[in-house]
């Protein structure tokens, strides 16, 4: 089976994909990382340009998502694990190639909670810049989550509210999954 679990940044996809996979009715599952499934390099992927002009890829966008790679990956994945788990903003956009149950998850979350999670991840433990942060989620992460990740909610087969605890959400994930 595949799942996949969508939502903006900081909602909570990660954290949920590690309840699930530790709370999996069957193994082996695999988990696949959206993250690290966007282009390295300016030949592929949208690039925009940031305060200094140096070209930075849009995560936000999910032209920037090497599909082909997640799919190939995704396929792999489904031959071994009898549970697949694709977190990540696009995840579900992922397309295996070979048939499978799937179960598509939108991890739902207020903008001000995301905002202060990433805060939390990028700034407080990452040491990434807070103003840089706040002036791109002020000049385009807003935008773009309600461009590209929003409508994913009316197309995924269960919504989740990512304030719960993750090991409730994933109980709530399985049961649903598994009906």
């Amino acid at each position: 089976m595949l799942l996949t679990l969508t939502g903006g940044a900081g909602a909570g996809k990660t954290t949920l994909a590690m309840a699930l996979a530790a709370d999996a009715p069957r193994r082996p599952v695999r988990v696949l990382h959206g993250d690290d499934y966007y282009f390295r390099t300016p030949e592929r992927g949208v690039w925009t340009p940031d305060e200094t002009g140096t070209p930075r890829l849009d995560a936000g966008d999910p032209r920037s998502l090497d599909t082909d790679r997640l799919t190939r990956d995704t396929d792999a994945a489904l031959g071994a694990a009898e549970h697949v788990i694709v977190d990540g903003m696009f995840a579900h956009h992922t397309a295996p190639r070979t048939p499978h149950l799937r179960f598509d998850v939108f991890v739902d979350l207020p903008a001000d909670l995301r905002l202060a999670r990433k805060i939390r991840r990028k700034c407080l433990s990452e040491g990434f810049p807070l103003d840089v942060l706040l002036r791109n989620y002020v000049d385009h992460r807003r935008e773009a989550h309600d461009r590209h990740v929003e409508p994913a909610r009316y197309v995924c087969d269960l919504v989740v509210d990512g304030t719960l605890a993750p090991h409730l959400l994933a109980r709530q994930v399985w049961a649903a999954a598994t009906d």
